[in-house]
């Protein structure tokens, strides 16, 4: 029986769970998630728990904050000049923003507060903090080499894990 190993291209069903039981992303009644282990375009405790996994297996993992998004960091919640978005921007609560940083990465951050001349930001993950659970399914497993040429393997994630393809 072949088991996942690291530089493999798995296919995955979740569905991932908060402490209290809610469902915050899953991929049931969708396409499964795919990625190639070892390459670091998931989360690191959803990558790891995958290994050593055959088809057709099931398991549920629990994650720590360190194993998922890591712990929420107050520094990571700033305020900039509202003008920084030009004339035509306005900012609503909750409004997620693909932010391009002076080091050239890119970031995603959350209107948290605004008023006329400012915008605060939270540059924490969405899921920072927060302890995760994941039901598993391994679907398949195929070589690197068959990775689907329509999308990277970043793409594939599941929304809530990194809003599409940013991480």
């Amino acid at each position: 029986m072949t088991t996942v190993k690291t530089g493999d291209l798995v296919f995955v069903h979740y569905t991932g769970k908060f402490d209290s039981g809610e469902v915050f992303d899953s991929s049931t009644g969708d396409s499964p998630l795919y990625f190639i282990v070892g390459e670091g375009n998931i989360i690191e405790g959803f990558e790891k728990a995958v290994v050593g996994m055959a088809v057709g297996d099931k398991k549920t993992i629990d994650l720590t904050p360190e194993q998922g998004y890591g712990e929420y960091l107050e520094e990571k919640v700033i305020s900039t000049d509202r003008k920084n978005f030009g004339d035509d921007f306005e900012p609503e609560i909750d409004l997620q923003l693909a932010l391009q940083l002076e080091n050239g990465e890119r970031a995603l951050a959350t209107i948290v507060e605004f008023d006329d001349d400012s915008v605060t930001l939270d540059m924490n993950h969405p899921l920072a903090g927060e302890n995760l659970h994941f039901d598993l399914e391994l679907v398949d497993i195929k070589d690197a080499s068959e990775m689907p040429s329509s999308c990277e393997s970043s793409c594939s994630s599941c929304s809530s894990c990194s809003g599409g393809c940013g991480h």
